[in-house]
């Protein structure tokens, strides 16, 4: 496959990051990080990891109601959906996303694992919205140099890193020259 020339030469993937350029004009995805749910000849799908709004599950789903949880804006697509990766348990139609993280289930399962204390507020991660990448698009952006690839994911980096710190943590736990871009300003002209 020609086109997987790549900066870094990983390929997108199930379970894969994508690190946002340090200069990636899109206001949607500036400094973000995304966690590869899908990616396959009919698209790709994720979340952003590393953009908390200001409500909490409890005022989006009244049935969550022991949760507090931020919610996160898992991206621009359908914004108007509640998404939810989780690790450590697995709830009834799951689907893994790689060791020990888990995208989705059964929304019953969750609520009764959340009102046994199955699952705690510190394993879940709920979002609003998606990003999505339609046949060829994200290629397209990976070629334009828009994103990096990181197979560096680890439980630690996806659910206790805090928000602010994740695009820097994931660069730089990248090592060489992707430690440097984690230190770039986010305007240049201010250096």
């Amino acid at each position: 496959m020609e086109f997987f020339r790549y900066k870094n030469k990983l390929i997108p993937e199930r379970g894969r990051l994508l690190i946002s350029e340090p200069f990636l004009p899109d206001p949607n995805f500036e400094r973000t990080v995304v966690l590869l749910c899908e990616h396959n000849a009919d698209g790709s799908f994720g979340f952003v990891l590393n953009k908390p709004s200001v409500l909490k599950v409890n005022e989006v789903m009244e049935d969550l109601t022991g949760m507090e949880n931020l919610v996160y804006v898992g991206g621009p697509v359908q914004q108007d959906t509640l998404h939810f990766i989780h690790r450590n348990v697995r709830i009834e139609n799951d689907v893994v996303i790689t060791d020990n993280v888990f995208w989705g289930g059964d929304f019953e399962s969750l609520l009764t694992m959340c009102d046994t204390r199955q699952l705690s507020s510190d394993d879940i991660r709920f979002f609003l919205g998606y990003s999505g990448w339609g046949p060829g698009q994200l290629e397209s952006e990976l070629e334009q140099e828009s994103w990096i690839v990181c197979d560096y994911v680890t439980n630690q980096l996806l659910f206790d890193t805090e928000p602010q710190l994740l695009w820097r943590k994931a660069l730089d736990n990248m090592g060489g020259r992707y430690s440097v871009y984690s230190n770039y300003p986010v305007d240049p002209r201010l250096n």
